[in-house]
């Protein structure tokens, strides 16, 4: 038995709870996945994993060992037990569960991406909330969607809190980073519609034909989509309100459209 490490200023601790920081996930080029579902869906899609911080004063259940030996051989994870007062130090959450790995930066292009004749995409343009960016990579995997590109990106999709709103999601949808300079000519290139929304359209979202292979684009929470990608558009649609507010947070909007277009598709 690995005796479990017991101070807060052990140098691997230090060097984890740093990662929480943006300028050192890419200085080290690794990031934090904390949480059973979140390991479970990484080690589950073979995401390499270095180290593996564990407690088993803070397990849930009963189901954290198996996860723990399969990270090790499917993974190669090494495993870092730690005393509860250690996990508190590295976790970020108000209620961890003991678990907590650290993977490297995987290197997402547009080239991994696979057009599909009917494939349904997301393009997540200038996002800047963490919890809006792993929700809708959460919606694109209830709906079986395609992929997820980031495109312009304002938010890090490898923050503590986009992987912890993905519910590990990140890791079950191919993602892709890119540019809008890069991104306009392929989506065109492969045939892929693109499909805005907007509180200026009249096209309401169940009106429009998804059933081609397409791509749904979504700003910003202040500024909504850039004029290019309006102007770039296929469809503009509008999700009717009936209320005073004129439109609907980013992430509930995708999910809407999102699955329209599933639901066009059975």
């Amino acid at each position: 038995m690995i005796e479990p490490l017991t101070s807060l200023q052990n140098p691997r601790v230090k060097s984890a709870v740093k990662l929480r920081a943006r300028r050192e996930r890419e200085k080290q080029g690794r990031f934090l996945i904390e949480g059973y579902r979140e390991l479970r869906r990484a080690v589950n899609a073979k995401l390499p994993i270095g180290e593996l911080f564990t407690c088993h004063e803070h397990y849930l259940g009963e189901n954290e060992d198996a996860l723990v030996a399969d990270a090790q051989e499917q993974c190669g994870a090494e495993v870092v037990p730690v005393v509860a007062t250690v996990f508190n130090k590295l976790s970020y959450r108000d209620r961890p569960d003991g678990l907590l790995g650290i993977a490297p930066i995987p290197q997402w292009s547009l080239e991994q991406l696979e057009p599909k004749a009917n494939g349904i995409y997301v393009v997540a343009v200038t996002i800047e909330k963490p919890g809006n960016l792993g929700t809708i990579l959460r919606t694109a995997d209830a709906v079986g969607a395609d992929g997820v590109i980031i495109c312009d990106r304002c938010t890090d999709v490898f923050n503590p809190n986009v992987v912890r709103a993905s519910v590990g999601a990140l890791f079950t949808v191919p993602v892709a980073e890119t540019t809008t300079d890069e991104l306009l000519p392929w989506l065109a290139g492969n045939g892929i519609e693109i499909v805005a929304t907007t509180p200026a359209a009249e096209l309401i979202y169940t009106d429009a034909n998804l059933l081609d292979a397409v791509a749904l684009a979504v700003g910003s929470e202040q500024y909504g989509l850039p004029d290019r990608w309006l102007e770039a558009a296929t469809h503009r649609v509008v999700i009717p309100m009936a209320g005073e507010a004129d439109s609907l947070n980013a992430a509930v909007a995708t999910a809407v459209v999102l699955f329209e277009a599933t639901r066009q598709r059975r």
